[in-house]
């Protein structure tokens, strides 16, 4: 038979696991303990009816232990699944412990209230965002700072190695023998080449896709090109007629001329007379060919 009195004698004066002991006092630290102190009528180990609040992922029962269980351990425990809502859940504690004590109704309802209040506050939490705060190590800092240092200067001894090799190969130090070169590593050499290429593919693509030139020229080098033929015509006409003015003054010009038209009328009859024959079979109309001489007054007259 479990006499409570005997339970918490031995408990409280000899030894308890649960129990823990400060300058504010003495706490209990069993789940079950509804008020979370030690004394007698809220210890859950020297009270055989008994009943309490636990959290389960969020989620509230109401656990109740009877002494008519209390040869079964295993089902020592009455779980209730308590409601969300806070007025519903102290409806369902005043129907489970109607015939309870009324201290302990009351530490169980105190107990959902707090339990209830926590929820809310954890919930506004999540809700926040708020700055999480890091410690990097110093050891490590420093072991970075280390690598970005070697890395800074391993690209730029490489970048002035790219540099020196371009300008040797464009100075034509090394010919067409560069690959034979172990002075400085080979592939150094291979990327400047490939760079090259690279960069004259690139200029060629831009100049295909250069858009053709839009040219402005005049449209009025015909009409210029003619105009230039009028006048010359027009020099070309006043010059013959200065030349006749000039020819026509002088006595000497005119004895030329007479002696051509003689010549001229001379080599025509020849030719007449060469043409005779054929002219007998084949008549042929007459030409009266008329030569005028203004200054001498003179009119000549040749038929063929």
């Amino acid at each position: 038979m479990q006499n409570d009195e005997v339970i918490w004698q031995v408990i409280r004066h000899k030894h308890c696991s649960f129990m823990s002991k400060i300058e504010t006092g003495i706490f209990c630290r069993n789940p079950y303990n509804v008020t979370g102190i030690c004394n007698r009528s809220s210890c859950p180990l020297a009270n055989s009816r008994y009943a309490t609040i636990r959290d389960h992922d969020g989620v509230f029962y109401l656990y109740m232990k009877t002494i008519e269980r209390a040869h079964m351990p295993n089902k020592l425990w009455e779980r209730v699944k308590l409601p969300r809502n806070y007025e519903k859940a102290l409806e369902i504690i005043d129907k489970h412990l109607m015939y309870w004590p009324k201290f302990l109704v009351h530490k169980t309802k105190q107990r959902l209230t707090k339990m209830t209040q926590m929820r809310i506050r954890m919930r506004k939490l999540a809700l926040k965002t708020r700055e999480k705060i890091m410690t990097t190590p110093r050891k490590e800092k420093k072991r970075e700072a280390r690598r970005e240092e070697k890395a800074e200067k391993a690209a730029v001894l490489d970048k002035s190695i790219e540099r020196e090799l371009l300008e040797r190969l464009k100075k034509g130090v090394y010919g067409d023998a560069y690959k034979d070169i172990y002075n400085y590593p080979f592939d150094k050499y291979q990327k400047v080449l490939e760079g090259e290429e690279m960069q004259l593919d690139t200029e060629r693509d831009e100049e295909e896709e250069e858009e053709p030139e839009i040219e402005y020229v005049e449209g009025y080098d015909e009409l210029e090109e003619e105009d230039d033929i009028e006048d010359f015509a027009g020099f070309s006409m006043d010059t013959s007629h200065a030349d006749d003015d000039i020819v026509g003054s002088d006595e000497e010009a005119e004895a030329v001329i007479r002696k051509r038209e003689r010549k001229e009328s001379a080599f025509a009859s020849r030719r007449f007379e060469k043409d005779e024959p054929a002219a007998k079979s084949k008549k042929k109309p007459r030409v009266l060919v008329e030569v005028e001489h203004e200054d001498a007054g003179v009119r000549q007259k040749a038929v063929h």
